[in-house]
């Protein structure tokens, strides 16, 4: 004699109850995690940066081909050797040097002060004329 127990239903694994775990486990975690910072102290919202300064300096008789000298003071302004010139005047000159040579080398002194940003706008304009031995000047 057969004993009928109902429908034979296949058996289901609760989604629901297994996301509820994942993210019981997930709460517990980050509750203990410790976000201490190992020194106490709390972390500075703007970075300083000090930029090095290289120990090692070429010798001028091996460097080659003396190189376009532009500088960037404090404020942003631009000068070709010594003399103060304007983005437009300098955005001329580099487009006059890479037509006369497209290998001539650039230097760049940038004051210790100066934006990040600024020192990117002229290489980008050295690099929108095609001049693309540039090189940092330090101290």
């Amino acid at each position: 004699m057969r004993i009928d127990l109902g429908d034979d239903e296949q058996p289901e694994i609760g989604l629901i109850a297994l996301i509820d775990c994942i993210f019981f486990l997930l709460m517990f975690f980050m509750a203990a995690t410790s976000f201490k910072h190992p020194d106490g102290k709390k972390p500075e919202k703007n970075m300083r940066i000090l930029l090095p300064t290289s120990q090692v300096s070429l010798d001028p008789a091996t460097a080659g081909p003396a190189p376009l000298i532009i500088g960037v003071d404090a404020e942003g302004s631009l000068y070709i050797d010594g003399k103060r010139v304007s983005t437009q005047a300098l955005h001329d000159l580099l487009k006059r040097e890479a037509a006369r040579d497209p290998a001539q080398p650039v230097r760049i002194d940038g004051d210790q002060a100066a934006r990040y940003q600024d020192i990117v706008h002229v290489l980008d304009l050295c690099q929108f004329e095609g001049l693309t031995r540039v090189s940092m000047h330090t101290r």
